[in-house]
């Protein structure tokens, strides 16, 4: 069955904290929970399915239904890192579809910046029980170096440079500028990411995303209900989710699971990737924009570097505007989860809402695409197309 319009967005809302010393997680999800019901013209007794991942605190949905006291009929707790809440756009959509729920609230929060976790560079501890702990875990791999090496592998195979990620940075620093939350609103230049200090060869530190507290809020409804309510409709018309592991062995660093998420999106929408007026990519690192946005379709396989050089991807002079609220490498990464902020600026683009500095002309058609995990070993990919009505 096809997801093609059977839902849409009806509320969206993203935390302005950046650090939050004296909230706890519970109550950020809360407050984001509140906005997106307010975004909407929606109380908390509208809804009656809640969808959360990894994030969420104590027992998941369990714990923060029983905390928000919503009464609910249908829960969804699917984890797959930072694009859980991408593929929960879809997870919505098809309970919705199926009749299990009608206003559907997914939410997002984390504090890790107040919580000082040194979550890119530090080793993660890992469990016994994972089959792959005890073949990967003596390296110590950490997360920047998992993505590291999938740059390392592209420039060796596709001759990509440092000076072509960089220019990801710098045109997430354009639009950051427009944005009063953003943690970076500095405006940096091509030298200047190459020239900050090396993190893992060879990314750098501005090729990195900032670490922030924060969150943010979906509401996903049946088709009535978006009718019924004074917000420009924005609705789901194309989804695809795949995983990426080491593949028995067959590894090559040089893809994400994108390769797979996006082609099924496409087709279930029935467009193509140049009908596309805004996208909203993960950027965990600047190799994670490039590799995605080849694998989406938006250039062939080895051609990213060209694909996002000089300006292509700043919104009103660019061929292909994305992040136009800084992303996760000016903006913010809450929970060090960043795809739901993904969902939340094409929402913002679709509804003629996102800063006028920055806001796509006609953007009547919106990609968002993220990876969650490590590019580097096994992770979750998840696009959604959106559309204006």
């Amino acid at each position: 069955m096809s997801l093609k319009g059977k839902a849409y967005i009806a509320g969206a809302f993203e935390h302005p904290t950046r650090k939050a010393p004296d909230k706890s997680v519970a109550q950020l999800h809360a407050e984001c929970a509140k906005g997106a019901l307010e975004d909407a013209g929606l109380t908390k007794d509208d809804v009656d399915g809640y969808f959360c991942a990894g994030d969420a605190p104590g027992m998941g949905p369990l714990s923060m239904v029983d905390y928000m006291d919503l009464r609910v009929r249908h829960i969804d707790s699917t984890d797959i890192g930072g694009s859980s809440y991408l593929m929960m756009v879809a997870h919505a959509a098809e309970a919705i579809a199926a009749g299990r729920c009608n206003v559907a609230l997914c939410t997002l929060a984390g504090r890790p910046r107040s919580e000082g976790q040194a979550t890119g560079t530090a080793a993660r501890a890992g469990n016994p029980a994972q089959p792959d702990m005890m073949f990967e875990y003596p390296f110590g791999p950490t997360v920047v170096n998992m993505y590291a090496m999938c740059a390392a592998r592209h420039m060796y195979e596709f001759g990509t440079t440092s000076e072509q990620l960089a220019w990801i940075k710098v045109a997430a620093s354009h639009h950051a500028q427009w944005n009063e939350h953003a943690m970076l609103r500095d405006v940096v230049t091509v030298e200047e990411v190459v020239n900050s200090p090396m993190i893992a060869d060879p990314l750098h530190r501005l090729d990195c995303c900032v670490i922030s507290d924060g969150g943010g809020a979906i509401i996903v409804v049946a088709r009535e209900i978006a009718k019924s309510l004074k917000r420009p409709l924005v609705k789901l018309v194309g989804a695809g989710e795949a995983p990426k592991g080491q593949m028995g062995g067959k590894i090559d660093l040089t893809y994400s699971g994108a390769v797979w998420s996006g082609p099924a999106a496409f087709a279930e929408a029935g467009v193509k990737p140049s009908d596309m007026k805004y996208v909203s990519i993960y950027d965990s690192f600047t190799i994670t924009v490039l590799m995605q946005l080849e694998d989406l379709g938006f250039c062939e396989k080895g051609k990213g570097g060209r694909l996002v050089a000089d300006g292509n991807l700043i919104s009103g002079t660019g061929k292909l505007p994305f992040n136009t609220d800084g992303g996760g490498l000016c903006n913010n990464h809450p929970a060090n989860r960043g795809g739901l902020t993904k969902v939340l600026e094409a929402v913002r683009q679709l509804r003629g809402e996102a800063h006028p500095k920055v806001q796509v002309k006609h953007c009547d058609l919106a990609l968002a695409h993220g990876t969650g995990g490590l590019l580097g070993s096994r992770h979750g990919s998840a696009t959604v197309i959106m559309e204006r009505e």
